[in-house]
C-alpha cells in the first residue's frame, strides 16, 4: 500500500484533499441531480394538472348541451379531452400515486368534486394527439389523467408535457467538475504556500552541511512555520559560530605547537651523536607534518575560498608538472578541456595527495581527467598492490592506514585520502576507490559546469 502513497508532503496533501473532495462532489452531484429531476418533473407536470383541473371546472359549470363543445375547444395545442365510461386512458398498472394526489388537490382547489382520480405518465406519442413539430417520438411525454365526475362518467385527458431537459445532467456534471477544479486548485495553492518554507528549510540545511556561511531562510508562511524558520536560522548561526571558534582554537593550537617544535629541533641539532640527532630530527619533522595535515583536514570543510569556473585538466596538469620537477614517475594522459566550478587551492591539494599516495605505494602514477554524465572525474591509478576489499571504505577515514607501521616513510600519517575525500565532498562530489588490474584506482568526482 505504501508504494502507492506519494512521499512528498505536497503530493500527500493533494492526494488526500483530491480524494476527499471527489467523494464529496460525487455525493453532492447525485443529490442535486435527484432534486433537479424532481423539480423538473414538477415544473413540467404542474401546468398540465392545473390545465386539466381548470377544464374540469369549466366542464362542470357549463350547460349540458355545451359541455362537449368545451372539451372539443380545449382539445388542441397538444391536449385531448373526452368523456369515458370507465377510467379512460390510464391503465391500472401504470398509476402514479403522487400524480394522483396532486391531481386530487388541484381539482379540490378548482371546486370540482371528483369521486375518484387516475393519473400516469406515458412515454411516446398517442394516436390523435398532436405533438410539437420536429419533436422526436422518444422525447414525447404525455400526462394521462382521469377524474370520475359521475358514477358512469369519467373526464379523461391526455396532455403533452414539455420535454425533459436533455442537458440537465451535462450541465450539473460540468458545474461539479468546475467547482472541483476551483476548490482543489485553491487548496493546492494554500498547500504550496505552506510547503514552500519547508522546501527552503531543506535546501538551506543541505546547502550548509557545516561548510561556508549558512544560508539564511526567509521567514514566511503561517506563524508556526515562521517561528520554526527563525529557530532554524538562530541554530545555524550558533553552529557557524561554534565552527568558527573551533577554527580559531585549531589555529591557536597549531601556532603554539609549531614554536616548541621548532625550538626542539634547534636543540636536537646540537646533539653529540649524528645518528641519534638525525633520528630525533626526523621524528620532529614527522610531528610537524602530521600537525599540518591535521589542521588542513580540520579546516578543509570550512575554507571560504571562492569557487570559480576553471579548466580542471589544466589545473591537474600543473600539479603533475610539479611532480615531474621533483623526479616523480607521473604520467598525464592527453585530455580535452573540462570546465568545473572549483576551489583551486583545495582541489590542487586533493590531487597532490592522491598522486603522493600513488607514488608512495605504487611507485608510478597515471593521471587522467574526463567528463562523464555531468561529472568531472580526476582519476589517479598506480602500479601497487591495491587495497583489500574489506578496507576500501575504511582507508578514507582519518588516521587509518593499510600499512601497519608507524614509520611515515612507509605508513604516512593516514590523512592524505581523508583530506582528499573531504575536499571532494566540499565540492559536492565524492572520492571513489577501486582495485584495478595493476593497482589502486582513485577517482575524485566533482560536478561539471553545465554551461561548458
Amino acid at each position: 500500500m505504501n508504494r502507492f502513497v506519494p512521499r512528498s508532503l505536497i503530493a500527500q496533501v493533494a492526494l488526500l484533499i483530491g480524494v476527499a473532495l471527489l467523494v464529496a462532489q460525487l455525493v453532492n452531484f447525485a443529490l442535486i441531480l435527484n432534486e433537479r429531476e424532481k423539480l423538473s418533473l414538477a415544473q413540467n407536470q404542474g401546468p398540465a394538472i392545473t390545465r386539466f383541473a381548470s377544464i374540469a371546472s369549466d366542464f362542470v359549470e357549463a350547460p349540458t348541451d355545451l359541455r362537449r363543445a368545451v372539451l372539443e375547444d380545449n382539445s388542441r395545442r397538444g391536449a385531448l379531452f373526452r368523456i369515458e365510461p370507465a377510467a379512460g386512458l390510464v391503465a391500472a398498472d401504470k398509476r402514479d400515486p403522487k400524480l394522483e394526489e396532486r391531481l386530487r388537490q388541484a381539482l379540490q382547489e378548482a371546486g370540482v368534486g371528483a369521486l375518484d382520480v387516475r393519473a400516469a405518465l406515458h412515454k411516446g406519442p398517442l394516436p390523435g394527439l398532436r405533438v410539437r413539430a420536429g419533436q422526436r417520438p422518444q422525447d414525447v411525454s404525455v400526462l394521462l389523467v382521469s377524474a370520475q365526475l359521475q358514477k358512469d362518467a369519467w373526464l379523461a385527458g391526455a396532455i403533452t408535457t414539455p420535454p425533459r431537459d436533455p442537458w440537465l445532467t451535462t450541465r450539473l456534471a460540468a458545474a461539479t467538475i468546475l467547482l472541483y477544479v476551483i476548490v482543489l486548485g485553491a487548496t493546492l495553492l494554500i498547500a504550496l504556500r505552506l510547503t514552500r518554507p519547508l522546501r527552503d528549510l531543506t535546501s538551506a540545511a543541505k546547502a550548509f552541511g557545516g561548510r561556508g556561511l549558512p544560508t539564511k531562510v526567509r521567514s514566511s508562511g503561517p506563524a508556526d512555520l515562521r517561528r520554526a524558520i527563525e529557530a532554524f536560522n538562530e541554530m545555524n548561526e550558533r553552529v557557524s559560530a561554534l565552527l568558527d571558534e573551533k577554527d580559531r582554537m585549531l589555529g591557536a593550537i597549531g601556532h603554539d605547537l609549531r614554536t616548541p617544535l621548532a625550538s626542539l629541533r634547534i636543540s636536537l641539532e646540537s646533539a653529540d651523536s649524528e645518528e641519534e640527532r638525525q633520528r630525533m630530527i626526523g621524528k620532529v619533522a614527522e610531528m610537524g607534518t602530521m600537525l599540518e595535515d591535521i589542521l588542513v583536514l580540520a579546516r578543509s570543510g570550512r575554507v571560504r575560498e571562492e569557487a570559480r569556473p576553471m579548466d580542471v585538466a589544466a589545473l591537474v596538469d600543473a600539479v603533475v608538472e610539479e611532480f615531474h620537477a621533483l623526479g616523480g614517475d607521473v604520467t598525464m594522459e592527453p585530455t580535452a578541456r573540462v570546465v568545473a566550478e572549483v576551489q583551486p587551492i583545495l582541489l590542487r591539494r586533493a590531487v597532490r595527495n592522491l598522486i603522493e599516495n600513488a607514488l608512495k605505494y605504487g611507485k608510478a602514477a597515471t593521471v587522467s581527467v574526463r567528463r562523464d554524465a555531468g561529472e568531472v572525474v580526476i582519476q589517479v591509478s598506480d602500479e601497487g598492490p591495491g587495497i583489500p576489499l574489506d578496507q576500501l571504505d575504511q582507508v578514507v577515514q582519518a588516521f587509518h592506514r593499510v600499512e601497519g607501521s608507524r614509520n611515515r616513510g612507509t605508513g604516512g600519517t593516514g590523512l592524505g585520502l581523508a583530506i582528499a575525500r573531504t575536499i571532494a565532498e566540499g565540492h559536492g562530489g565524492a572520492l571513489r576507490l577501486a582495485n584495478g588490474e595493476h593497482g589502486l584506482i582513485a577517482s575524485l568526482v566533482i560536478p561539471a559546469d553545465p554551461r561548458a
